[in-house]
């Protein structure tokens, strides 16, 4: 058992059913014909704007969100064909924080009563045990054990979040999936947060899926990483040279968004080339009307994901030239 994800083609289509109006079901694509690996104890970078479709292809691979084409290979077994009593041992495998932990907790529980309820669930561990290893859990995100008895609300947001991930971390789990796990905290947790990660992955060895629009976050984390844009791939390798010399324009995009500490107002070049979601060209490239790369090619042909040069991939007529 190695902890070796691989996904294949993967496409998440959602359908709206007729309402008043509207005589025809509606079909939206989330995540459309995406493939990636991940292997034993690396971590992947997600990333792309909001309504790109990272939370959906996060909740796809743990199987939370129907597939409708593709395959999800854990170790080798295609998770989308498994269904109810011989999925249950792969979930305990794959554990998500969710993006607000705040909503992912039942208000009336305590602590120990959330940290608690996977080892119940999964192990069928006894009470006092339980109280045990949940302080034994907490202590590793860097709480102390007077915390098990308070609730959500009496928490900050930084210890919620690690909560959130003591209770992800109960069933020993090889694969995490971190939904923008530093979006709500302040510079300083955010790094934190990051750190605390890091060590705990070194420490137990899981993959890690980390979904986030923080390309800084990303980087310092990521072996690799996946850029997603309309629920397309549009570029995928290691991060460090995405980030050194990105090929695909929405990557050059995205990189020059990222806010940078300097004097005077902040240039906005970047702004017209990251659309709203939703406003994604029919046919061609889904990305060519805010391209100014795009050619007649790109309005009528859509692109396939090309190799660069070892894992480097990109889905563009025509890449950026990339640094040495």
């Amino acid at each position: 058992m190695t902890g070796e994800l691989r996904v294949e083609h993967l496409s998440v289509e959602y359908v709206k059913r007729p309402r008043l109006g509207h005589k025809e079901e509606r079909r939206h694509i989330a995540v459309n014909d995406v493939s990636f690996a991940l292997p034993s104890g690396g971590t992947l970078g997600i990333v792309g704007e909001s309504g790109c479709g990272k939370t959906t292809l996060g909740h796809a691979v743990l199987q939370m969100t129907p597939v409708s084409r593709g395959r999800i290979l854990w170790d080798g077994t295609d998770l989308t064909e498994l269904r109810g009593a011989a999925l249950r041992p792969f979930r305990r495998q794959m554990q998500l924080v969710f993006q607000d932990p705040f909503e992912a907790m039942n208000p009336r529980m305590t602590v120990d009563r959330i940290v608690s309820e996977p080892l119940h669930l999964a192990f069928g561990m006894a009470r006092s045990a339980r109280r045990y290893k949940a302080a034994e859990l907490l202590q590793q995100v860097g709480l102390d054990e007077t915390v098990l008895s308070r609730y959500p609300r009496q928490l900050s947001g930084g210890q919620r979040q690690r909560v959130a991930l003591a209770r992800a971390l109960a069933t020993e789990p090889r694969l995490l999936v971190l939904d923008e796990p530093t979006s709500g905290l302040d510079a300083s947790l955010q790094a934190r947060t990051l750190n605390l990660l890091r060590d705990l992955q070194a420490d137990k060895g899981f993959s890690t899926l980390f979904i986030s629009h923080d390309l800084s976050a990303v980087s310092y984390v990521a072996h690799r990483t996946l850029v997603l844009f309309g629920g397309h791939m549009m570029e995928q390798g290691p991060t460090a040279t995405l980030i050194r010399g990105p090929a695909h324009p929405y990557t050059a995009a995205l990189l020059a968004a990222v806010p940078v500490p300097a004097q005077g107002r902040a240039t906005t070049s970047a702004q017209n080339a990251i659309p709203r979601a939703g406003q994604f060209a029919s046919t061609g490239c889904i990305y060519c009307p805010w391209c100014n790369q795009a050619q007649s090619r790109c309005h009528l042909d859509a692109p396939i994901a090309t190799a660069l040069g070892g894992e480097h991939l990109v889905a563009c007529h025509y890449p950026l030239p990339g640094k040495p």
